[in-house]
Parts: C-alpha cells; sequence; structure tokens
C-alpha cells in the first residue's frame, strides 16, 4: 500500500509539472538546469524581482551511458572481466518552489542511481535574497549583496562541484567522470554569501559534519566550518576571469564523508574490481583517503575564459587522522582542464583533463579527453577517452600495477 502510495504521489508531482510547463519556469536567483547554467558557479545574485505569487518549478535530468573500457593489474588479484554495454540509466527529480519574494526552496531526489536503484531524497535547503517576509524593506541595502542557505544540502567547498555530475544532472560536466578525488557531501547547516559590485565575495558556513544525521550522544557529537573567498568578474566582452580559495574543516566528527558522500555513484562502472568481489564497489575509479574524524582541506579554483576557450584548475591539499591515530595522514590532487567551445551558442566543444592524486606512496593519474554537442539547450551528448593509472600500492592489492582505459559515450537530458 504504501508503495502504491508513493507511485501515486510521484505521479501527482510529475503531471502537476507539465500542466505548469507551459509558464514562465525562469526563477529569480537561480541556476538554470540546462546549457545556460554552464559556467555558472553559485547561484547569480537578480536585481529585479519577477515574484508573482508562488511558484513551482517541476524539472529534473535522465542520463545513460554506453561504457567500452578495460582494466588490468599485476595478476596477483584477478580482476572481473568487463564487457561493452549500457550503465543503469540515472534520473533526479527536481522541485523548486518560490514561497516568496526573496525567498526558494530546492529539493532533489535522485530517482535511480547506481548505488540505489530505488528513489531517494539527496537534500534541499531554503534560499533567502531578501528579507521582506519580516517587514517590507528590512535591510534592503545589506540584502543587496547577501545570500542566505539553509538546509540538508550540497555544501559549497571549492568550485569542482559545481562542474561535476550529480547523479542524473551531469550536463554541467564537459566530461563523463568527476574527479578522482571527488570532494562532496550533504550536511545540515547554513552559509552566508556577501557579493561585491567590484567582482569581490566571500562566504562562511557551518555545518553538522554529518552525512547521516543521528542524535546518539556518540555520534551526535561534531561539526564542520566552511568559507571561500573569491573573485568574479567579467573584465570585458570576451573576457571572464574567476579565481576562489576554499576551506573545510572539522574539529572532530563521528565520521567524514567529504570524499566518500556521494551516494549515485561513479560513472566508470567495475573498474578495478576483483572477480571474487561479491558486490559493486560503486566507487570505483575513485580515490578516498579516509582521514575519519579529524579532517582540514583546502582547494583553490582558477576559472579563465576567453572567447569559446576556457580553463578550470583545482588544487587541493588534504589531511586528517581517526580518534586511534596519532599523526595525520594527507593528500594532494591536482586537476587543469582546457575546453574550447565554438559553433552557434557554443553547442560544439572539445577538450581535455589532467588529473593527479598523491598520497602518502600512492599516486593515481588519469587523462581524459572529450568532445560534446548540445542537440538543444537541454539535449547534450557527450564523447569521452579515458585513461587512469594507480602506482605505489602494495603487492598483492587489487591495484597493484593498476590501469583503466576505454571509450565512454554519455547522452543527458535535463530540464
Amino acid at each position: 500500500m504504501k508503495a502504491i502510495l508513493k507511485k501515486v504521489t510521484l505521479l501527482g508531482i510529475i503531471l502537476t509539472g507539465f500542466s505548469l510547463y507551459a509558464q514562465n519556469r525562469d526563477l529569480d536567483n537561480y541556476r538554470q538546469p540546462d546549457q545556460r547554467g554552464v559556467g555558472v558557479f553559485e547561484a547569480p545574485k537578480d536585481t529585479i524581482s519577477t515574484f508573482d505569487g508562488v511558484q513551482v518549478r517541476v524539472g529534473g535530468a535522465s542520463t545513460l551511458q554506453f561504457q567500452a573500457l578495460d582494466h588490468e593489474n599485476s595478476g596477483a588479484v584477478p580482476l572481473a572481466e568487463l564487457g561493452s554495454n549500457f550503465n543503469l540509466a540515472t534520473a533526479n527529480l527536481d522541485l523548486d518552489v518560490v514561497l516568496y519574494d526573496g525567498v526558494r526552496m530546492h529539493l532533489r531526489t535522485y530517482l535511480s542511481s547506481r548505488h540505489h536503484p530505488e528513489p531517494y531524497v539527496k537534500g534541499g535547503y531554503f534560499q533567502i535574497d531578501k528579507l521582506d517576509f519580516i517587514s517590507e524593506g528590512f535591510l534592503s541595502d545589506f540584502m543587496k549583496h547577501t545570500t542566505i542557505k539553509i538546509g540538508h544540502m550540497e555544501n559549497n567547498y571549492g568550485d569542482a562541484h559545481f562542474r561535476r555530475s550529480d547523479n542524473a544532472q551531469a550536463i554541467y560536466n564537459p566530461f563523463v567522470g568527476n574527479l578522482i578525488m571527488d570532494a562532496f557531501t550533504t550536511e545540515v547547516g547554513a552559509e552566508v554569501y556577501y557579493r561585491c559590485n567590484s567582482g569581490l565575495f566571500g562566504m562562511v558556513g557551518f555545518s553538522n559534519g554529518k552525512l547521516n544525521q543521528s542524535t546518539v550522544k556518540n555520534d551526535a557529537n561534531g561539526a564542520s566550518f566552511l568559507a571561500k573567498l573569491g573573485y568574479d568578474k567579467q573584465i570585458s566582452d570576451d573576457l571572464r576571469l574567476r579565481v576562489t580559495g576554499s576551506l573545510y574543516n572539522t574539529g572532530s566528527v563521528a565520521s567524514s564523508y567529504l570524499y566518500s558522500a556521494d551516494r549515485a555513484g561513479s560513472r566508470y562502472y567495475h573498474v578495478m574490481e576483483a572477480a571474487a568481489a561479491t558486490s559493486d564497489n560503486f566507487r570505483s575509479g575513485r580515490f578516498n583517503p579516509n582521514f575519519g574524524n579529524k579532517v582540514t582541506a583546502i582547494m583553490f579554483n582558477p576559472f579563465i575564459k576567453y572567447k569559446g576557450l576556457e580553463f578550470f584548475g583545482t588544487v587541493e591539499m588534504a589531511d586528517g587522522r581517526k580518534h586511534s591515530e596519532v599523526d595525520r595522514k594527507s593528500a594532494d590532487q591536482f586537476a587543469g582542464e582546457l575546453i574550447y567551445r565554438f559553433g552557434q551558442n557554443e553547442n560544439f566543444y572539445i577538450g581535455g583533463r589532467y588529473n593527479t592524486v598523491s598520497s602518502e606512496d600512492v599516486d593515481i593519474k588519469r587523462r581524459q579527453f572529450g568532445a560534446g554537442w548540445f542537440m538543444t539547450k537541454n539535449i547534450l551528448m557527450k564523447a569521452e577517452y579515458v585513461k587512469q593509472t594507480y602506482d605505489g600500492y602494495a603487492v598483492g592489492n587489487v591495484l597493484e600495477d593498476g590501469e583503466f582505459n576505454g571509450l565512454m559515450l554519455e547522452a543527458v537530458i535535463s530540464f
């Protein structure tokens, strides 16, 4: 009975979305979930309000990959045999509701994902860009530059998470896979942004440091502090420059999931998995430094776009330890993306990404070469060649002298 009610409710939401589709779907202070959102990071701060009562926007995304990858290692641990075929189709359902002038709610549900084929809520938040619900014009001069976000939400550490694939929402990512060390987590907290007209902006935030919520005393302790300082300016019609530095720090938490919180899973299915494995390693192809309870991570991201040519970089330094450990482990990540967008409305692109991770005695390197075609602003076709190598792993480890490489194709629909 519960399953039937869930399906009926979901169908009602979808049908409501279709009935509203003919209406204006553009919202204030909102990153568009289509090609218009490419190159956008934090949701923009609009100066003119279009509020005309409560507005409900139902959207979503659907993505499918064809995978043709091979892998190998030292041979000490036999690997699963890979074939060429389609991965599981993934889907998201997005609900964005304008509740009042300058107040919006966002909720994302994963309808299907590699790790969870059943629907479950990723997270959501309230975004406040005006305080007119207190009284009209309340702190209006301050709020012209300020945004407040509160919720169980994707935390704003670094800029790389704005270009990653979030389950089925893959239209912002010019490649198929995310970074090797995929910094992404959803925690309960709040973030406050302040943007200057000069292009300077800053953010401070706090969260409870928990992916899985609990009120049990031993699990309920801890907090995370987040901060970001940056400069983002359209220097001329042809040139845009953005540079940011970000911090994520936990004093002490029950368990940090900064590099393992993505429950959707990696795009590279079953790579480097042992033939004897009894379950799917849904994070295959990624690296989690397993810091444990205390984590400090710093990320720097330059973004430069001149006409159709853009560069996005990641320099990340992280360390941490478990309660039972004395010394802190460290992990460093470097990544550079060079993309050239061309054609009418930049609907074609080619590019490459080089990504390395070093932690203790382990080194992982990945090269990606990709191309894409925006058939419409809501439909993207991608092709990617990827090669990833592993060095420094101990004898007998499944990743000893490991490597995977091959072709990925991906179709993305987002609206």
